[in-house]
């Protein structure tokens, strides 16, 4: 599955976009609807806490992309929880079949 990572203003680390294939992979091997995610990683109001953004729309063919975006204190908690708000929609989805 292609997952394309996209850091606005930034460059993610090594760390970083690992953790991120990491844990879209294991989303989409229980989920085989998905062929391809696109993560936006930014950083809003760089001084303040709860600044680090993340977006990720995944793709599912034969059906509407579903989406989600968060925001939290690190980059990794921000995917967690998109990943959380997604899998949600992923079985929603299964659940109107």
């Amino acid at each position: 599955m292609e997952v394309k990572i996209n850091a606005i203003h930034f460059e993610a680390t090594e760390k970083l976009v690992d953790f991120i294939n990491k844990k879209v992979d294991k989303l989409a091997k229980k989920n085989e609807l998905v062929s391809s995610a696109e993560v936006i990683l930014k950083v809003v109001k760089p001084e303040t806490a709860m600044n680090k953004e993340a977006s990720v729309r995944l793709t599912v063919p034969r059906s509407e992309d579903l989406f989600a975006s968060k925001v939290a204190d690190t980059f990794e908690e921000a995917i967690d929880n998109c990943l959380d708000a997604l899998k949600k929609q992923l079985e929603k989805g299964r659940r109107d079949k």
